[in-house]
């Protein structure tokens, strides 16, 4: 069961010749005509892939250049995409048939291998190609963690096109351990909004500044885009050494983030690290693709780093956590002031926007736990000056930790500490 397994993803760009890039563009080309055909003839009738495999295997194989076994995945991502169609529909009543513009293609063991000398080999609609992954120079890129370790297999990963390179993001899994896998959805809760103006703020007041970053990301995107326009052999190899710098310091910049909240987690003796949904994060944040990459190698660090500690990261929904108030749970827009400050209408609470947003996030994942037929006790989110539960009781930290007075713990309410 998926449940079993602990899963990871680990990105890198393919080093590709110009042959090979051709071979690539047809695959991805039938693989979206492949989808789009299973998802036409099950629309409206079916959504397992038990049921999509059968019914458009024969036509997928019959109408495109796909070989069996990407003939068969996509029909399961035709199924899968009709199932998340669905759903949607379900929650917000708006749902039509999925299209696929996308410049990806899914991979399974049948159709990648990945090899010991950092090759990957991958079927094509002709041959299979074998490319150079284009990992950090450095021993210690966190690639490394899974593709030199015995306890990672790979599983099912996904290329896909971005400005013209070609990035493969390799899955892996490895079975859970008996502590992760009989881990109740009880315990104590960090909550951390991503932003732009602050990358990161825990709900123990922990901010992370985010300006440098997206200067940085500013500059190098425009450096690339102007490079790109230009087309020209030495543009290129330009290109590729602002690319190599530009991303070397996002990644150091990230990577100080990750390290940081992981360490706040710990200094709060905190179980779970809860983020806000990052699938629609670029809409509701502003954010450029830029930003958008960094927030998710931000998570997939935190998730990682988190992990080798016992700590577990988690995703919870992301609605109104901006304009909802930590304090008192009145929700509405006017109580986003500007950017940064946040003031409630109803209980007149202020405080940090972001600050606020994180001690949502992470209160809901303290609610959610507490709906679970799994739940044995009792979750709490983690603050800087003690914890806190849905209930409003409130337990302060030992001396030694210095209280933030944007914490409203509400002593009339306050449970006492023997």
């Amino acid at each position: 069961m998926a449940d079993d397994y602990v899963r990871r993803t680990a990105i890198t760009r393919l080093e590709v010749t110009d042959e090979q890039r051709d071979l690539l563009e047809d695959t991805i080309s039938e693989w979206k005509r492949g989808c789009q055909l299973a998802t036409d003839m099950a629309w409206g009738k079916y959504n397992a892939k038990s049921d999509v495999q059968p019914l458009a295997y024969d036509d997928v194989r019959e109408h495109t250049d796909l070989g069996s076994q990407h003939a068969i995945l996509a029909t399961h991502q035709a199924a899968q995409a009709i199932t998340g169609c669905i759903e949607r529909k379900a929650k917000d009543k708006k749902g039509s048939k999925p299209t696929f513009t996308a410049p990806t293609v899914k991979y399974d063991t049948r159709t990648m291998t990945v090899f010991d000398d950092d090759m990957v080999s991958l079927s094509t609609t002709e041959s299979r190609v074998r490319c150079d992954l284009a990992l950090p120079d450095a021993d210690d890129g966190y690639q490394r963690q899974y593709l030199d370790s015995d306890h990672w297999s790979v599983t099912e990963s996904t290329l896909t096109v971005r400005d013209g390179d070609y990035l493969l993001h390799i899955g892996f899994r490895r079975p859970k351990t008996d502590t992760e896998r009989n881990t109740a959805e009880d315990g104590t809760v960090l909550g951390v909004d991503l932003g732009i103006e602050n990358l990161a703020v825990t709900s123990t007041a922990y901010f992370f500044s985010g300006r440098e970053l997206a200067h940085n990301l500013r500059e190098f995107e425009k450096i690339r885009a102007g490079l790109q326009q230009t087309g020209t052999r030495s543009a290129h190899r330009t290109l590729e050494r602002s690319s190599g710098r530009g991303l070397r310091y996002v990644r150091d910049v990230l990577h100080r983030a990750s390290n940081a909240i992981v360490s706040e987690a710990l200094r709060y003796e905190c179980d779970v690290i809860a983020f806000e949904d990052l699938t629609n994060i670029r809409d509701r944040t502003r954010a450029s693709w830029g930003h958008k990459w960094a927030f998710r190698t931000l998570y997939e660090q935190v998730e990682y780093k988190a992990e080798a500690v016992g700590i577990s990261v988690k995703q919870v929904g992301s609605a109104y956590t901006s304009q909802r108030c930590a304090e008192c749970g009145f929700t509405a827009d006017e109580n986003r002031r500007t950017r940064n400050d946040f003031r409630c209408v109803k209980c007149e609470s202020e405080a940090n926007a972001d600050y606020n947003a994180a001690k949502n996030i992470g209160m809901r994942y303290v609610r959610r736990g507490q709906q679970s037929s799994r739940r044995t006790g009792d979750s709490q989110l983690a603050l800087k000056s003690g914890t806190v539960t849905p209930s409003g009781g409130f337990t302060a930290h030992p001396d030694g930790f210095e209280a933030e007075f944007m914490d409203k713990p509400h002593p009339q309410r306050a449970k006492s500490v023997d």
